[in-house]
């Protein structure tokens, strides 16, 4: 990946995802490929995207300014990096982040991040539609278990639905920036 066009995004990394009442599946390891893909991306000077769910509903486990709202302790942003906030799935809808990509002229996208099925999902399928180069990093996104699936067969198959369709699958180890 040439790092001149490339940018890492790093979806919704808070402290609410890793709570004891709420913890992520396999929310250490997650943390683990998350920062070797936050260091590959520094060492190679390829700017990370850091993104933030934000609820202005007060009491809202990721209410604005509130601790569950704050970015993981393991994100580190270098002077490269930036933080887009959104309150929607889509990390596109009514954020800077399409202006931030144009700019810089970004056309390839490595994301990572929670939730597969809904904010990790809306993104890749809204950035493969407006003609994004994008690779999910197969092992480095996640969810929770919900009453219909569990959280390991929500991630496989959102690997292979949105690889069929829209994306570059490829593990953490495989990523080089």
């Amino acid at each position: 990946m040439e790092k001149t066009n490339t940018a890492l995004i790093v979806i919704d990394i808070q402290m609410y995802m890793f709570s004891p009442e709420n913890p992520v599946y396999q929310g250490e390891l997650l943390l683990e490929k998350i920062g070797s893909l936050q260091e590959k991306a520094h060492r190679a000077e390829v700017p990370i995207i850091y993104v933030q769910q934000g609820r202005p509903r007060k009491g809202h486990p990721l209410e604005m300014g509130s601790p569950g709202w704050q970015l993981h302790p393991i994100l580190v942003p270098g002077p490269q990096d930036i933080i887009i906030q959104k309150q929607m799935p889509s990390t596109f809808y009514q954020t800077t982040l399409d202006e931030y990509l144009s700019t810089h002229r970004i056309k390839k996208l490595v994301i990572a991040g929670i939730q597969t099925e809904l904010c990790v999902d809306t993104t890749c399928r809204e950035a493969s539609d407006k003609d994004y180069d994008v690779t999910l990093v197969k092992d480095a996104h996640s969810t929770w278990t919900r009453e219909e699936l569990a959280a390991p067969q929500i991630i496989a198959h959102h690997n292979s639905l949105l690889g069929d369709w829209f994306v570059t699958v490829e593990e953490e180890l495989q990523i080089v920036f």
